[in-house]
């Protein structure tokens, strides 16, 4: 995929460049929203990557000028300003998908291929998952279970949200690690068996039909 980055902090787009070209991108990078919306609208991209907070130009008005004139290519904003006001006002100007900074390098590289996926098969983005009875917003980071709010803590919300992604999937103990704690090792700590006995309490207590089931030997299970 050929992506376009805006991004005026060098250092930044230099840690964005290096990930996506490890991962088999063409990158290219602008350095402010005036020049990051020419390059948009003459270039032939898959994928832009455009941070919130832009000279000349911010990353909201560069993309609903970008879309306001025609521009179909899928957009990702990159931005600290992380809560649910500022992730709807991103995707209501025109983004496909917003992912707040501090952010893994794995999770940058998986939601650019998506994005190229998306833009490929025509699919709308996912904002709401649901497994059973238990209902997700992603975008409004809340959770549901038989229409009763359930309060997840952010790491607790990754790990449900990864496990209802691959619901009726064996999730191991080290693609947890990987994808929802980001490391390539084992600590060698019950951090995960804490975690998910916390969630477990959480959606299932309470409930007749217990969701979340661990498979002996292998991980655990997220099925309806």
């Amino acid at each position: 995929m050929r992506i376009l980055v805006i991004e005026d902090d060098r250092e930044h787009a230099k840690f964005i460049n290096q990930v996506l070209s490890e991962a088999g991108h063409e990158v290219a990078i602008a350095e402010n929203g005036a020049d990051g919306l020419v390059q948009a609208r003459e270039g032939e991209f898959d994928a832009l990557v455009v941070d919130r907070m832009l000279p000349e130009k911010d990353g909201l008005k560069l993309v609903e000028e970008y879309r306001n004139g025609g521009g179909q290519t899928p957009a990702l904003f990159l931005s600290a300003l992380s809560d649910v006001d500022n992730r709807v006002e991103g995707l209501k100007a025109g983004a496909d998908d917003y992912l707040a900074k501090p952010f893994a390098p794995q999770e940058l590289a998986a939601r650019v291929e998506a994005l190229g996926r998306r833009q490929t098969t025509g699919e709308p983005p996912v904002t709401k998952l649901k497994v059973a009875d238990l209902e997700m917003d992603l975008l409004a980071r809340k959770v549901w279970r038989q229409g009763q709010k359930i309060d997840l803590q952010p790491r607790e919300f990754r790990l449900l949200e990864f496990l209802m992604r691959h619901a009726g999937q064996v999730v191991t103990r080290t693609m947890l690690l990987e994808k929802v704690w980001d490391y390539h090792f084992d600590p060698q700590t019950n951090v995960i068996d804490v975690h998910v006995s916390r969630l477990r309490a959480k959606i299932d207590k309470d409930f007749d039909e217990q969701l979340l089931q661990t498979v002996r030997g292998a991980g655990y299970c997220l099925q309806g």
